[in-house]
């Protein structure tokens, strides 16, 4: 594919030498000539010294035939300029990089849709997202880091107590924005299907919102204990991270030694207690009582930070503890500290952007748990796709295939069997890999993708 990425910094190099190793066609656009320099003489991309928002800078990095523009650079606004520029220069995808929340908070205004780019992505809120995933103990892909999607997945070990066991999905009479979405049984994922049953030893995904999925935890005898976390550091990835832990299955402490950032945080989250304290004091972690907590997330600025204070809340009795580490070569040095999971942004961003190494109307392809054989696919609905031309009810879709979630003008909903797509509609699908290429074709325009 022909890839150009905007910024020759930490995040822009290594997107470029992951694609570059992959034998990805990529250019480079970057205004300093020394970073420039040193990349070409590193890796096999082509270099251009050039900002990243100007159009004559774009048209000679090819972005007129480029199938993803990727803005990184170190400016929110550069990114969202020079995505935005792409995008109407013929790329056929565009992702921009940005730092400040607000340009994800879709409640205030929609940069994403103003500026016509595929995603805002937030390093800071994909690292929060593994974090929170592994706090959660699932190792399934994260439905929140779809694009202002605010359905959610859930995985449910099935019991003997659990009152849904050997009925057909049919007969559950579940609320309408809730799925049973895949089921994992004898060792393999597969799409849950009307007629299939709930068996003991099962692990079922829900999908719907938070909201929906809580009215039937009494039918998949889902129990919620609450975990104390405590988080040290409320910089971006510390706020998102308690953000996303902010409801009642979750009881937040936040550490932050500035006194303004406090102030911040205490207005924004509303059930989480926020502590002007310094987590790199010993003193500190224990006056806070760290010890008695569930999991202790270290997610400072600094590596070396991060894994001194999750060793001193280990050695206080704390049960799991979790670190952002941003350098590679720190990985053996984590394990053996006994820190449990370790966060590189680095990782998680290129993780990210191979899921949008798509074609045709698909926006992002990411496997739903590794190696399911599933995967979370998100399309963008172009005029004139079959898919447009029916209820779901009649579309006669695979079966290995659900629709998981339609977000239509910036509203998220589970669609029921007598919802119709609609042509600039994004549609969340979970299909088995062996339904990719029918489904590609039901929602294309062009039956030559």
């Amino acid at each position: 594919m022909r890839v150009v990425v905007l910024g020759a910094g930490t995040v822009g190099r290594n997107i470029a030498a992951m694609l570059a190793q992959e034998r990805h066609e990529v250019s480079v656009v970057d205004r300093n000539p020394d970073l420039i320099r040193q990349i070409e003489g590193e890796l096999d991309v082509r270099g251009l010294v050039g900002e990243a928002a100007q159009s004559s800078v774009l048209f000679q990095a090819g972005v007129s035939d480029a199938d993803i523009c990727l803005a990184v650079t170190g400016s929110d606004e550069a990114n969202l300029v020079g995505a935005s520029l792409a995008k109407a220069m013929g790329s056929r995808r565009a992702i921009a990089r940005v730092f400040a929340p607000i340009y994800r908070d879709y409640s205030t205004f929609d940069y994403r849709r103003h500026f016509h780019i595929d995603r805002l992505l937030s390093l800071e809120h994909l690292a929060a997202l593994e974090l929170a995933r592994a706090i959660r103990g699932s190792e399934l892909f994260p439905m929140e880091s779809l694009v202002q999607s605010e359905v959610e997945i859930q995985e449910v070990p099935i019991t003997e107590e659990v009152p849904a066991v050997g009925k057909p999905l049919k007969d559950l009479r579940l609320p309408p924005g809730v799925r049973v979405g895949a089921i994992f049984r004898n060792g393999r994922w597969f799409i849950a299907g009307a007629e299939d049953r709930i068996l003991v030893g099962d692990r079922v995904v829900l999908v719907g919102t938070r909201e929906e999925i809580a009215n039937v935890h009494d039918l998949f005898g889902i129990e919620h204990p609450e975990l104390h976390v405590v988080i040290a550091g409320g910089g971006e990835t510390g706020y998102h991270l308690a953000q996303l832990l902010d409801n009642r299955y979750f009881s937040v402490t936040l550490l932050e030694s500035r006194r303004e950032r406090c102030d911040f945080l205490a207005a924004h989250l509303e059930r989480v207690t926020v502590l002007h304290a310094d987590a790199q004091q010993r003193t500190v972690l224990e006056e806070e009582h760290v010890g008695d907590a569930d999991v202790f997330v270290a997610c400072t600025g600094d590596d070396e930070d991060n894994i001194i204070a999750c060793v001193e809340a280990l050695d206080l009795g704390v049960k799991r503890a979790m670190a952002i580490v941003a350098r590679p070569d720190y990985a053996n040095v984590v394990r053996k500290l006994g820190i449990e999971v370790a966060i590189s942004p680095r990782v998680v961003m290129a993780r990210q952007v191979r899921s949008f190494l798509t074609r045709g109307p698909v926006v992002s392809r990411i496997p739903l748990a590794e190696r399911s054989g599933i995967h979370v696919v998100e399309i963008e609905v172009p005029e004139q796709a079959p898919a447009t031309q029916a209820q779901l009810a009649d579309l006669r879709l695979p079966a290995q295939v659900l629709v998981a979630a339609l977000i239509r003008e910036g509203y998220t909903w589970t669609p029921g069997a007598k919802d119709r797509i609609m042509p600039g509609d994004t549609v969340v699908l979970f299909l088995n890999d062996s339904a990719f290429e029918e489904v590609l074709e039901l929602f294309s325009a062009d039956s030559g993708f």
